[in-house]
């Protein structure tokens, strides 16, 4: 691949490390020649750098395979997943989880990301619906104000919710933003 050809969600290998484009930038400057200005981010640290390149630069195409597998349970410091088409179970390090599971219940899909055979991260779904098993009592006409108050999911994690969210309720999370969105019938 060439620099000139780079997009958002691109991925190739560069000084020996794995990179994601998370934003580019064609340059053409009035004097002088055009370049690329890229961020990206390193899929293995996940730390964000800024690069220039010039366009007809080469870089090479890295493939980051993004497996679905049911999450099954947790045991000390192993997270253990299920490959649905094999149903192998395969043990990941607390250190490679991280947070991104605080809003998945055992037994769902998640996305699992490695490169080379080699797993450096874990993704969940996008949203999750969970119970509410601890928060105030909220009072009717709460709704106006768009205050909100903290409540505990049954995964153990932490949300803040509207007033009106009451235990016992079923809500909707987004996991990128960790928001509540909506009440689920």
């Amino acid at each position: 691949m060439q620099a000139g050809d780079i997009r958002n969600g691109n991925t190739f290998e560069f000084e020996g490390n794995v990179f994601s484009v998370v934003e580019f930038q064609h340059v053409k400057p009035g004097k002088g020649a055009a370049f690329v200005r890229t961020k990206l981010r390193n899929v293995i640290t996940g730390g964000v750098v800024e690069k220039t390149f010039r366009p007809t630069e080469k870089l090479e195409d890295a493939f980051v395979e993004r497996k679905d597998m049911t999450y099954s349970y947790v045991d000390g410091e192993l997270y253990y997943f299920m490959d649905n088409e094999t149903y192998e179970q395969i043990p990941i390090g607390k250190d490679i989880v991280g947070n991104s599971l605080k809003f998945v219940k055992e037994n769902e899909i998640c996305k699992v990301c490695s490169y080379k055979g080699s797993v450096f991260s874990v993704e969940p779904p996008l949203f999750v619906e969970l119970v509410i098993t601890d928060t105030e009592p909220g009072f009717k006409g709460d709704t106006a104000t768009g205050a909100t108050k903290p409540a505990i999911v049954e995964t153990g994690a932490k949300i803040m919710v509207p007033l009106f969210i009451d235990n016992g309720e079923v809500i909707r999370i987004d996991t990128r933003s960790e928001e509540y969105l909506s009440r689920v019938k």
